[in-house]
């Protein structure tokens, strides 16, 4: 629900026991950890970042020429960051959500549907061609609303939808509650296609794909410093070796970009989730969600909710946290402030389940820029592409994105070169003090919209500028 924040007094004992780990990192399937790079090396093509990005570019590029020498380097382990802490939402669009894209892009609009429901059925075909099992499931998602602004901001995603081909249902309140019972839900648009499936199985059928295919990965090997004047190669330092390499893939999420000129691109944003213990059948039941569906709901500090395969609720969102100076800190991935805050909203969502327990709390951090979604570019003549910024919803963007660094690093006229998301990268955020003042006021001013359905003259003005933002 997306009220004003809930007083969480009340609500700790049931996060008394909750174990300070992500529910999908915390089980005892981990693969064994690869060796770090401690000799120097050469190869055709460098990835460096693990994560989803990073994984489907070296997998793709693999598979497209078996001769290539292609090597992955991660600074911990594959997935360790974003791509094994994330809800597991795999959504079709490439520009969070259709309405970001047309207001933004409304000449490309089209296209960038069209593209992004060719990858996300791409998505699913690779899955099954690497045999990967990560509980992939095309359940759909119910958008809800919890006040009248709220839904008819869900009658115009709806009308929009259909503007595009995009197949959604407007659901009334007693239509909803054959998806899900809250009693502050009063509507909902239903969207079939979409999935949801566990993050860190991801990210480990894509490793293991990658290592099937003849991919080198390197794990807990830092690059630290990009050179391109060696003879026609890209040199990557690390603390322990060097790597020369033809091409680079930079697949780097929020950490300290290797690209000066990526500098003020994108700011790190904290978010957080909880799971509760397994739940069981009749609890389920008792709030009616018996589906494979998702949940968020349509405010600007929206939440996420779905189920695990074990009968959990993953509960996340509301906050969305920016630490001055661009800070990027383990530490941060856990806040109690938020815990509370979520645990309170929660019992308010359902109160059927207000004495349930949560099992684990965590945070991730969110790679944001201006305009909520991916951008794409090159540097060095060519030789280095990169792809970030996917701003919480990568899930199925990543591969899209890895698709688009291949692109350019080959040269090659492809539609999916042809939006100006692709062409055009985004507005820079300033420089400190001002980045954080700005997204203070954001944040206060969106929430202050969640509570009165009013946007003040700050977010009127970033609306023209370009610059706003819509849950």
């Amino acid at each position: 629900m997306t009220t004003a924040a809930p007083r969480p007094t009340g609500h700790r004992s049931r996060l008394r026991d909750t174990k300070a780990a992500p529910y999908w990192l915390d089980r005892p399937e981990h693969p064994t950890p690869l060796p770090r790079l401690t000799a120097d090396t050469t190869c055709d093509l460098a990835v460096v970042g693990g994560g989803y990005t990073g994984l489907w570019t070296a997998l793709l590029a693999k598979r497209a020429d078996p001769d290539r020498d292609v090597l992955v380097l991660e600074q911990n382990t594959c997935g360790h960051a974003a791509s094994g802490r994330n809800g597991g939402f795999c959504s079709p669009s490439l520009t969070h959500g259709l309405a970001n894209g047309a207001d933004r892009w409304p000449a490309d609009a089209r296209l960038l549907h069209r593209l992004g429901m060719e990858n996300f059925e791409a998505f699913r075909r690779d899955l099954d061609t690497h045999n990967i099992d990560c509980g992939f499931v095309r359940g759909g998602k119910v958008t809800v609303a919890a006040t009248p602004w709220q839904a008819e901001g869900l009658d115009s995603a709806h009308t929009l939808a259909h503007r595009y081909g995009e197949r959604t249902r407007l659901l009334n309140r007693a239509e909803l509650r054959a998806y899900v019972d809250s009693p502050g839900w009063t509507a909902g648009l239903w969207s079939p296609d979409y999935a949801l499936l566990d993050p860190a199985r991801l990210v480990r059928g894509l490793r293991a794909a990658c290592l099937d295919l003849g991919v080198r990965i390197a794990e807990h090997t830092e690059v630290t410093a990009l050179t391109t004047r060696h003879a026609g190669r890209v040199r990557l330092a690390t603390p322990y070796a060097a790597v020369g390499a033809r091409q680079v893939a930079l697949a780097t999420n929020v950490y300290r970009p290797l690209l000066k000129r990526l500098s003020l691109s994108m700011i790190p944003v904290y978010d957080y989730a909880l799971t509760t213990e397994p739940l069981s059948d009749e609890q389920l039941a008792a709030i009616g969600w018996t589906g494979d569906h998702g949940i968020t709901d349509a405010g600007n500090q929206f939440h996420y909710l779905r189920k695990t395969d074990d009968n959990r609720i993953l509960f996340g969102g509301y906050d969305a946290i920016y630490h001055y100076g661009n800070r990027v800190d383990e530490r941060l991935t856990q806040r109690p402030a938020t815990f509370d805050t979520l645990a309170a909203q929660f019992a308010e969502t359902f109160p059927a389940l207000a004495d349930v327990r949560f099992s684990h709390s965590w945070g991730g951090v969110i790679d944001s820029t201006t305009r909520f979604c991916m951008f794409a570019g090159t540097a060095a003549h060519g030789r280095i592409s990169y792809a970030l910024g996917f701003t919480g919803l990568g899930v199925g963007a990543t591969r899209y994105g890895a698709q688009v660094m291949l692109d350019l690093l080959a040269r090659r006229r492809t539609d999916r070169l042809r939006p100006a998301m692709i062409r055009r990268p985004p507005v820079p955020f300033p420089p400190e003090p001002v980045r954080y003042l700005g997204v203070e006021a954001t944040r206060w001013s969106l929430a202050r919209e969640d509570m009165h359905g009013h946007r003040n003259l700050w977010l009127r003005t970033l609306d023209r500028l370009g610059l706003g933002f819509d849950s």
